[in-house]
């Protein structure tokens, strides 16, 4: 059993867990054919378990199972969404893929998804004009999309989705011209996606639209992700000064670069009490609660490193002191904006730890 202090310490809610192992998995046993189980292994931890949702879009709506075909499904499995929460999954077989498409598509029998793909024709420039006015509003106005990543914490309460980045290459690489037109005809029951048609505009300015829409596939993505695989896992450093007189500077650094401190206690505590714990080992926890609140609404997974965590340890009389290295997290993220938050907390860490150890 355990104690319910350590519970608490060292909890990472399972939402995260999830997201980390469906991103890193390559394989379910025994699981091939059943698209049930890969469903819930690979999908799930974002999009829940009957896809209502969560920090990916919702796939159980009427109107998107009514309009995204098997093929959209696929590429979206294998392309994911550059710079955004949804992973490639490439090491999935075709076979696995095809299995996850019909578990999926059978939450909606009763629909047949569209499967024309010829090219839509309509004027760019008027288009873009009929975008700023009807889409940019919650789409973004480079098709950008709304900030965060679906998470009841990061939307209002009674939407069930953000609005999606439309100039992002996996989506159009996956949607055909007509699967968007369908969708501005029809809306999006359940969202704040209404008719086009019902809000005044013909089909020619759809088509209009979506050729604008289509034209973001030959513009440069902003805030390309940047990969962090040469960085070091975490950022170490030396300290010339005693245990006690490093944790008194690095509580000061805290103060300076305007963190709250949090907690302060030995790394085992929670395991082994008070009286028997290990005090070369501690651990010091701050934040910066707007910065926190700020990274939460763009990417809940920020939890894995937030709130600031250092470690100082002794070893033969010798004090280190260490933080995770957030730009190695980054990598792993898939988010471009909240790429951006790890390098800023990146010099954050590393300016508390140099001024500790000066």
């Amino acid at each position: 059993m355990i104690p319910k202090k350590v519970q608490q310490r060292f909890f990472i809610p399972a939402i995260i867990v999830g997201l980390a192992l469906s991103a890193l998995s390559t394989s379910t046993s025994g699981a091939a054919l059943n698209g049930a189980a890969l469903y819930e292994h690979y999908c799930a931890a974002c999009h829940g378990n009957q896809g209502k949702g969560g920090v990916g879009v919702p796939l159980a709506l009427p109107d998107f199972l009514a309009v995204a075909n098997d093929d959209f499904l696929r590429k979206t499995i294998r392309l994911g969404r550059p710079g955004r929460v949804m992973p490639a999954f490439q090491q999935l077989s075709e076979t696995e893929v095809d299995a996850i498409v019909a578990y999926i598509r059978g939450w909606a029998p009763a629909h047949t998804a569209i499967v024309e793909t010829s090219p839509i024709k309509g004027k760019s420039e008027r288009g873009e004009k009929l975008y700023a006015s009807f889409c940019a509003a919650c789409h973004g106005d480079r098709g950008e999309g709304s900030h965060g990543t679906g998470v009841t914490f990061s939307r209002p309460r009674d939407l069930p989705v953000l609005a999606p980045a439309l100039n992002n290459p996996g989506f159009l690489a996956a949607a055909s011209d007509v699967m968007i037109k369908t969708t501005l005809i029809r809306g999006r029951q359940g969202t704040p996606m209404l008719s086009f048609l019902k809000r005044g505009l013909n089909e020619q300015d759809i088509d209009d639209i979506v050729v604008y829409v289509r034209g973001f596939a030959q513009k440069p993505l902003p805030l390309p992700v940047k990969a962090g695989a040469d960085e070091p896992p975490t950022i170490e450093r030396m300290s010339p000064y005693g245990m006690q007189q490093t944790l008194d500077k690095l509580k000061n650094a805290i103060g300076g670069a305007n963190l709250r401190l949090i907690r302060t206690e030995s790394f085992d505590q929670a395991f082994a009490g008070k009286e028997k714990e290990n005090k070369h080992h501690v651990v010091v926890d701050s934040c910066d609660f707007n910065f926190l609140n700020q990274a939460l609404k763009i990417d809940p997974r920020v939890g894995l490193f937030l709130p600031c965590r250092f470690i100082l340890s002794e070893h033969n009389g010798k004090v280190s002191i260490s933080a995770v290295n957030p730009k190695r997290l980054s990598e792993i993220f898939n988010n471009s904006e909240l790429n951006q938050l790890c390098d800023q907390m990146y010099k954050v860490y590393v300016d508390i730890i140099e001024e500790t150890v000066f």
